[in-house]
């Protein structure tokens, strides 16, 4: 997953297009960054729901939960063996909606946004992993 990325997709809207049976208010957002509250699709013998979880994964075995500010990104090739992420890999996984997101590149002088969207502006999701 990315660093930065946007939701500005209303609710309603990503009900119908991830066939969810139920979601919460969510507020706009341009520039969602780690630590903050994401809008997570959950599936579970309850249904698919939209939820507001934190963007960090705080492993369980965790003392300090500020850990979670580190451990935005999993990659997919090491997510299975490293001791941080095995255990939300084997069972316990979401989707983050988004409509947008950023990269930068570095460029002279520092770094240039570029933002990425699908062309006919639908949202889509990045896979994710989480951990209670």
């Amino acid at each position: 997953m990315c660093g930065r990325y946007t939701l500005s997709t209303p609710a309603g809207r990503l009900a119908e297009e991830f066939q969810l049976d139920s979601t919460v208010e969510i507020p706009p957002s341009y520039n969602v960054a780690p630590t903050q509250q994401v809008a997570a699709v959950i599936e579970d013998e309850g249904g698919r729901r939209l939820e507001m979880l934190r963007w960090g994964l705080v492993p369980s075995w965790a003392d300090d939960p500020d850990i979670g500010a580190r451990m935005i990104n999993a990659r997919s090739e090491t997510a299975p063996e490293k001791p941080s992420f095995r255990r939300a890999f084997r069972g316990r996984r979401c989707l983050i909606a988004a409509d947008g997101f950023y990269e930068w590149k570095r460029e002279e002088g520092g770094k240039q946004p570029y933002y990425f969207r699908m062309q006919d502006g639908r949202p889509f999701v990045f896979s994710c992993l989480c951990e209670s």
